[in-house]
């Protein structure tokens, strides 16, 4: 009797021993998986994790990096953004605590600028509309409604203006048809100048209106060019393995660039020919009357412009050098502080400050210097 009770009492302690051990293990919670849904505007592209939809576990911290395209900045996020980090930054994280649908936002980025003719000057702001002041004898200063630019050329007596969508517009003098772009397409640059009009398409080929008295509108056979300048009668074209080329008048020897190597930009004036080296030294051939090629010292500089009879150099501390005549004064750009492009009209000079804000200096006959109230930012 007592082997049986004690049998059953060991059967018993088994049993309240196993539930016990049962009652002590907790179960391993469910993971639950969420979707992520990103998608963008125009402009831009989601690169990680990429766009589409993907399934993450709960709690999982995503990284999200958008890039913009090229004259694109990206703007912020939109959507189910409760749980993403940054809203204004490009690369930031969201948490995954549920299934969430964003999109990147991006939009058009206008870089300002400001560039000279014969007696006017012209200002691109960052809103991608256009300010001149000056002499608007031709109408070249009748820039009031354009919108979308994303370039502006001024000429002796037409302004010239790129648009977003790679179409030009110009107004001002068209004596000489130079400003007869309506039917171009998938231009990335322009440059105008006295009685031609010159743009850079996106396939490295260059097309040219106006005048061709000189040969300056023989660019057709033209093919990789990376940058384009247009002086009087002559227009230069940079190519990417930093050679140049040029056609038109010869006269002062403006176009004498066949020897030109490591050339990372050009700039033509009225019959001379800037180039700026990778190393920040700078060639000049053409007319050297006044000293305007006299550019052999030049060091550090980050961008060249040039003008009728003077040239100027911007250097990469934000300071001018300039040499040639100085009749009117369009050389005084030594005491330039913070400038971050330069431009050379006829008889002036403009520069474009870090914060927006224009100097010139020169000829100011036509109001052409009545910049000090602009600010293109």
């Amino acid at each position: 009797m007592k082997n049986r009770m004690l049998s059953v009492s060991l059967a018993v302690a088994l049993v309240l021993s196993v539930g016990l051990i049962g009652c002590g293990r907790e179960e391993e919670p469910e993971i639950l998986e969420y979707n992520l849904t990103i998608s963008s505007t125009g402009g831009g592209s989601v690169t990680t994790p990429g766009e589409g939809t993907s399934a993450f576990d709960e709690r999982t911290v995503v990284n999200l990096v958008a890039e913009a395209d090229q004259g694109y900045k990206f703007v912020n996020w939109s959507g189910d953004v409760s749980t993403v980090k940054d809203l204004n930054a490009a690369e930031t994280t969201i948490s995954m605590h549920g299934s969430y649908s964003i999109t990147a936002n991006f939009e058009r980025e206008y870089m300002p600028m400001v560039t000279g003719g014969a007696s006017h000057t012209v200002g691109l702001k960052a809103d991608g509309t256009v300010v001149a002041v000056g002499s608007n004898a031709s109408g070249q200063c009748d820039v009031a409604g354009w919108t979308d630019i994303t370039q502006v050329a001024g000429s002796f007596f037409h302004t010239v203006g790129l648009r977003a969508d790679g179409t030009v517009v110009a107004v001002g003098s068209n004596a000489s048809g130079q400003c007869n772009v309506a039917g171009w397409t998938d231009i990335t640059q322009v440059a105008g100048t006295f009685l031609h009009t010159v743009g850079l398409r996106a396939d490295g080929t260059v097309v040219a209106v106006g005048s061709n008295a000189s040969g300056q509108c023989n660019i057709g056979g033209w093919t990789d060019i990376v940058q384009i300048a247009a002086g009087a009668s002559h227009t230069v074209g940079l190519k990417p393995d930093g050679t140049v080329v040029a056609v038109g008048s010869n006269a002062s020897g403006q176009c004498n660039v066949g020897g030109w190597t490591d050339i990372i930009q050009v700039a033509a004036g009225y019959d001379h020919t800037v180039g700026l080296r990778y190393n920040g030294t700078v060639v000049a051939v053409g007319g050297k009357w006044a000293g305007k090629c006299a550019v052999g010292g030049w060091t550090d500089i980050f961008q060249v412009a040039a003008g009728a009879s003077h040239t100027v150099g911007l250097t990469y501390k934000g300071t001018t050098v300039a040499t040639g005549s100085n009749t009117s004064w369009q050389c005084n750009v030594g005491g330039w502080r913070g400038i971050i492009q330069v431009a050379a009209g006829h008889h002036h000079t403009v520069g474009l400050r870090y914060d927006g804000a224009v100097v010139a200096v020169g000829s100011n006959v036509s109001g052409q210097c009545h910049v000090g109230d602009w600010m293109l930012v």
